[in-house]
């Protein structure tokens, strides 16, 4: 398992805000290149984002899946890319000074990746994930800063 955090300068509402607009997910997921379609009740749990992972002219469709969801407080994904494999991801939401701490952390439950052992799991997806916390956080504040003005 990965596991990576970092305090976002917003509330929790703010930050889960983010995180319910599927469409959002192209902005700050690392790796997702284009959402496809968001189901209508997302992050209801069931829901499936629709995305496009990798570089153009190497894409792949897949679908990743809300699996548990506490408005506020957490949402637990199925992220698929196949052939690669699928891979749990939690993000959850503590208060914190500051504003939010946001934890991230993925384990890669089925595929070929399943194989590879999870200190170089975490080797591959730690800079990601960090990537990714630091693109949410800018959206986030992005977000806020437009309701301000």
């Amino acid at each position: 398992m990965t596991a990576v955090e970092r305090v976002v300068p917003a509330g929790a509402a703010e930050v889960f805000a983010v995180l319910a607009d599927g469409w959002s997910y192209g902005a700050w997921v690392v790796g997702n290149s284009h959402v496809r379609d968001v189901d209508p009740r997302w992050p209801e749990v069931g829901t499936r984002l629709h995305h496009r992972s990798g570089a153009w002219p190497v894409q792949v469709n897949d679908i990743t899946v809300v699996r548990a969801v506490e408005k506020d407080r957490f949402l637990r994904l199925a992220a698929r890319l196949w052939p690669l494999g699928q891979a749990e991801i939690a993000l959850e939401l503590h208060p914190a000074a500051g504003g939010t701490r946001v934890v991230l952390t993925e384990v890669v439950t089925d595929g070929p990746l399943k194989i590879v052992p999870d200190p170089v799991q975490a080797v591959l997806f730690k800079p990601r994930n960090t990537e990714a916390l630091a693109r949410l956080s800018d959206l986030v504040q992005g977000r806020g800063a437009a309701r301000s003005h």
